[in-house]
């Protein structure tokens, strides 16, 4: 299959789907953090938009923890850059309908809470198409060491993420099944 199919095929079943009582557990996260050495405290999550999991209680949570929140704006010409954020913090709607911070000072995420669609075993992702996500970790990877963690349901666990160049592998996948 290919992606734009895939990705179809999981949107309309993620459309159906009930996921009031997704859990993810934020001490696995934390575990992820400490394994990996990470000693920064910055952390980029994204708003939910069209059913992806709500990450908003593990960014309060890192945010009660004392880590210094980022969330994405998209730019022109398909990119985008993460901003600071906190909860007590007022959020506008962009052109897509999804929700951005109103700072202007540009953060770069050590730890990345990164949405998707699809994944595979091998951590290869499928999002929306747009490719902003692969960019944004292509130019940040140039400038320091990142974890990029995906958030996901089990359902959207496929047999083999179609892959082409620009494609970046993400470091972990946590799902609602396997805290």
């Amino acid at each position: 299959m290919k992606k734009h199919e895939i990705r179809k095929k999981l949107l309309k079943i993620r459309k159906r789907k009930n996921f009031k009582k997704s859990y993810f557990n934020f001490k696995k996260i934390l575990r992820i953090i400490k394994k990996k050495k990470i000693q920064s405290k910055v952390i980029g999550g994204y708003y939910p938009y069209n059913r992806e999991i709500n990450g908003m209680k593990i960014l309060d949570n890192f945010e009660k923890n004392k880590y210094l929140i980022s969330l994405p704006k998209i730019k022109k010409n398909f990119e985008m850059n993460f901003f600071s954020w906190s909860f007590k913090e007022p959020l506008i709607i962009n052109k897509y309908g999804i929700p951005e911070p109103t700072s202007k000072k540009i953060i770069y995420p050590d730890i990345f809470l990164v949405p998707l669609v699809a994944y595979d075993d091998k951590l290869y992702r499928i999002g929306y198409g747009g490719g902003y996500y692969d960019r944004y970790l292509k130019k940040i990877k140039k400038r320091k060491k990142i974890v990029t963690i995906g958030l996901a349901y089990q359902f959207q666990k496929i047999k083999k993420v179609p892959i082409n160049k620009h494609d970046i592998k993400l470091d972990f996948v946590i799902t609602d099944k396997n805290n």
